[in-house]
């Protein structure tokens, strides 16, 4: 393995969604990660090489039966070895097998405990079931995607599962492991997706405070009320970008666009035009193809894009020139992010779970072979 947590041993718990993605996030920068999947759990027969579950790359997995005490003791005992633990339950649910943060951060002092959650730890929602869809509506982000006129719009969900939750929880991880090793304590991380959704819309909050916002959707600069921040259908009925903001680039775009009358600064910002001007966008943009467009636009500076499939972005040439997607086996899968100039991430080789691996793991993992050849049985 390489990548900058190269060294750090981290316990999984098998799950859906954030919490797999955060391992993803830490396994692809380097870390060990051993995935303990329940016996009832499909997810580890989905695990190893030809799978198409991208964000179970990298790991080692082991399925364990932890409703049978020696099965929660085994894990508590890899769990000292451990640096850091990811579960992504409801709350309570590792209390009532025994594997609570309370627990295991006695047997494991130095223990970064990691709980994903949509609704976090407490409060009136916690014990409750949810999802992406419905932690943006509670926070209010929901409310703010979508045009005029229609139904709110789920932006898949990376809001709330993957930039809420994930990628929040690995944040809090590194950041626990970083404090833990200057105090030789461990800490329990609570991420909760409503919280990592709140965060994210913090520039948000910052406009709506001081007036810029309005607090209706398809009403500014960002949501589809402009028209220099919006897509376009062309003739082949694909669609282009723009979010020319900056007037700079608006008054580029608009020259490109044979409209130099409406250029101005005042004319841009002005949002009682907004409707008239998206109009005349609109029918500059259908007069031509997607791809005539874009060869028109090739080397203009106009915040111009086109919108590509996820099959036509494995193509584009940026893309190919960064390596942003690799194959992998059977699979195209996202290159590891961000990137490192001295110890780069990268994807690890997912394992089988067969029995020569799963002792060996479990003896990397502090067991001694009689311990192994009990279990095994």
């Amino acid at each position: 393995m390489s990548g900058p947590l190269n060294g750090f041993k981290i316990i999984e718990f098998a799950g859906l969604g954030p919490a797999p993605f955060a391992g993803m996030m830490l396994s692809d920068m380097g870390a060990e990660i051993l995935r303990i999947d329940k016996m009832s759990s499909k997810s580890a027969e989905n695990s190893g090489n030809g799978n198409f579950d991208i964000l179970s790359r990298g790991r080692q997995t082991l399925t364990i039966d932890l409703k049978k005490p020696d099965g929660a003791l085994l894990a508590l005992k890899m769990i000292e070895k451990a640096d850091a633990l990811i579960e992504g339950f409801r709350p309570g649910v590792m209390e009532k097998l025994g594997l609570g943060p309370e627990k295991c951060l006695k047997k494991n002092q130095k223990l970064v405990y990691g709980r994903m959650t949509g609704w976090g730890q407490e409060g009136p929602l916690s014990k409750f079931a949810g999802h992406d869809i419905n932690y943006l509506s509670l926070t209010g982000a929901l409310h703010s995607i979508g045009r005029k006129g229609s139904n709110p719009t789920p932006p898949l969900n990376l809001v709330g599962d993957f930039g809420g939750g994930g990628m929040f929880l690995a944040f809090g991880i590194v950041c626990a492991l970083i404090e833990a090793s200057k105090s030789d304590k461990g800490q329990v991380v609570d991420a909760a997706m409503v919280d990592g959704v709140a965060s994210l819309m913090a520039m948000v909050h910052g406009l709506l405070s001081t007036d810029i916002w309005e607090d209706k959707p398809a009403s500014n600069f960002l949501d589809t009320g402009s028209h220099y921040y919006d897509t376009y259908e062309c003739l082949d009925g694909k669609y282009v970008a723009v979010g020319a903001i900056e007037p700079k680039f608006y008054n580029s775009l608009v020259e490109v666009l044979g409209l130099n009358k409406i250029s101005e600064e005042k004319e841009q910002m002005d949002k009682s035009r907004w409707p008239e001007l998206k109009k005349k966008f609109s029918s500059v943009f259908l007069t031509k193809t997607r791809g005539e467009w874009c060869k028109i636009m090739k080397d203009k500076d106009v915040c111009f894009s086109p919108v590509l499939s996820i099959t036509e972005a494995y193509e584009h040439p940026h893309n190919k020139a960064r390596k942003l997607f690799l194959k992998n086996g059977k699979r195209i899968e996202p290159a590891p992010a961000p990137r490192f100039s001295r110890t780069p991430g990268s994807i690890n080789r997912d394992l089988s779970g067969s029995n020569a691996e799963t002792s060996k793991l479990l003896f990397d993992w502090g067991l001694n072979e009689q311990e192994i050849s009990e279990l095994l049985k």
